[in-house]
């Protein structure tokens, strides 16, 4: 049985890897990095920008029913319900 290239065969691996990482450093200098929002993701930002008066809200409710002093209008909650399961 004959057994070719036993032992160091003057290849060094990791010079290799060194040399691949060398080269994918220098590519990504090349190239300039580019950014692409989605319109998804900018519909969410314009939701996000009233989220501060709509926390100013939640902290106002959050108060009056803490206080005792919310008030639920029976007849708009019942309207609401029906508006929504009915809408399609």
């Amino acid at each position: 049985m004959k057994i070719n290239n036993f032992g160091p065969s003057g290849i060094n691996p990791y010079k290799r890897q060194m040399n691949s990482m060398e080269n994918a450093k220098s590519s990504a200098k090349a190239g300039a990095d580019k950014v692409e929002i989605s319109a998804t993701a900018k519909e969410m930002h314009q939701l996000s920008q009233y989220s501060a008066s709509r926390q100013e809200r939640v902290e106002q409710l959050k108060l009056q029913v803490q206080n005792g002093t919310y008030k639920v209008n029976p007849e708009q909650v019942a309207k609401s319900m029906i508006d929504f399961y009915t809408e399609k």
